[in-house]
C-alpha cells in the first residue's frame, strides 16, 4: 500500500503566509522522510478571505523538498485553462522533479472562478476533454494540428515535452457517476475526492472498472483515494485536536457551494459527516479503517490531507509522522 499527502497550502486571514510556506515545507520533508510516495497541491483562485498558493509555481519551489515522491496540481482546474500552458508547465515540472509529475484535473465548481477566467462554466467539459487531448498531443508528438471548438493548432511543437516516455499519468476528479466514467474512458485513473463517504466508494469504483472494459482498457487500473486523515496520541486527542480546523474548512466549502459540503448543517452533524469519510482516531483505529477501505475499493494508494488553517503546525507533524509508522 502506497501512502501519500495532500495539501492545499490554505492559511487565515491572520495568518503570515511567509510562515505558511516554511511551514508547508517542512511537513513535506517530514513526509518524505516518513516513507510517503506522493504529493499532490489544491489549486482554486479568488480564495480570500482564505489564503492559497497557487500551485504550479509552488510545485517548483517543492520539488527539491518532496524529492523522489511523485508530485502534481490535485485538482488542475482545468476546464478554465489553457492547455498549451498547463502542457508545457506539466512537462517542466516532470523534468524538475526527475520525471515524477503526474497531471491531476478537474472541471471546478466556483461559479467566480470561471467568472474571472472568462469562461463560461456552461463549457467546462467540453473544455476539459478537448484541453486533455491537446495536453495529451503536445506531450507525444512532435507536432500538433488541431481545430477544435475551444482551441485551435497550427503545426504546433512544444517547447518542451515531458521526461517520462511516453507521458506523465493523467487522473481525473469527480464525485459523481459521469465524472467517474469520464474518468474511465480519457484518464488513467480516477481521483477520488475526500468528500464522497466510505459507504458509495465500492459502487463508484465498480463503475470505473465496468466503464473501462467496455471501452476495451485495463479494468485492474487502481484509483489514488484523497482522505482526511488525523491519528492522534489516542483517539480523544485526535478528534479533539482535528475537530475545529476541519470543521472551519469544510464550513468554507459549503458556502463555496460544493455539494457534498454544502448539503449538511455543519455546526450539527459535523462529527457525523467526519465518521462516513474521514481517517480519525488514534493509530490503531486508522490502520483499520484504512485496511477496510483499502479491501472493499481495490484501491492500494491514499492521499492523507493532514494540515488545515488553524492547525498548530507542532500537531501536523506529528500527524505525518504517526502515519509514517503505519506505512
Amino acid at each position: 500500500m502506497q501512502i501519500g499527502m495532500f495539501t492545499a497550502s490554505q492559511w487565515g486571514a491572520q495568518d503570515d503566509p511567509g510562515q505558511v510556506l516554511a511551514d508547508l515545507r517542512q511537513q513535506v520533508r517530514t513526509a518524505r522522510d516518513n516513507g510517503f510516495c506522493s504529493l499532490l497541491l489544491g489549486q482554486h483562485l479568488l480564495s480570500g478571505p482564505m489564503g492559497m498558493f497557487q500551485t504550479m509555481p509552488l510545485m517548483g519551489q517543492l520539488v527539491d523538498d518532496a524529492a523522489g515522491m511523485q508530485i502534481g496540481p490535485g485538482v488542475l482546474l482545468l476546464s478554465m485553462m489553457n492547455p498549451v500552458l498547463a502542457a508545457e508547465e506539466g512537462a517542466t515540472i516532470d523534468w524538475l522533479s526527475n520525471g515524477n509529475y503526474v497531471l491531476a484535473a478537474g472541471l471546478g465548481y466556483r461559479e467566480e472562478e470561471f467568472q474571472a477566467m472568462g469562461v463560461s462554466i456552461k463549457n467546462r467539459v467540453g473544455r476539459m476533454n478537448e484541453g486533455l487531448e491537446v495536453i495529451k498531443r503536445l506531450w507525444t508528438e512532435d507536432e500538433v494540428s488541431h481545430e477544435g471548438r475551444y482551441f485551435q493548432l497550427t503545426n504546433a511543437q512544444a517547447g518542451v515535452r515531458p521526461k517520462q516516455q511516453p507521458r506523465p499519468p493523467i487522473w481525473l476528479g469527480g464525485d459523481v457517476e459521469a465524472a467517474v466514467r469520464r474518468a474511465a474512458r480519457l484518464a488513467d485513473a480516477w481521483l477520488v475526492a475526500p468528500t464522497m463517504p466510505f459507504a458509495q466508494l465500492a459502487e463508484y469504483m465498480g463503475i470505473f472498472r465496468s466503464e473501462r472494459k467496455a471501452n476495451g482498457l485495463d479494468e485492474t487500473v487502481k484509483c489514488p483515494i484523497v482522505r482526511e486523515c488525523f491519528i492522534g496520541r489516542n483517539s480523544a486527542h485526535a478528534r479533539e485536536v482535528s475537530h475545529g480546523p476541519l470543521l472551519a474548512k469544510y464550513a468554507t466549502y459549503a458556502a463555496w457551494g460544493q455539494e457534498d459540503a454544502a448539503a449538511n448543517d455543519f455546526t450539527a452533524a459535523f462529527d457525523d459527516f467526519a465518521s462516513r469519510r474521514f481517517f480519525i482516531g488514534d493509530a490503531i483505529e486508522v490502520r483499520d479503517q484504512l485496511q477496510q477501505c483499502a479491501e472493499a475499493t481495490g484501491s492500494d494508494h491514499f492521499l492523507m490531507r493532514m494540515q488545515w488553517p488553524g492547525l498548530d503546525q507542532a500537531e501536523a507533524l506529528a500527524n505525518i509522522e504517526r502515519i509514517g509508522k503505519l506505512i
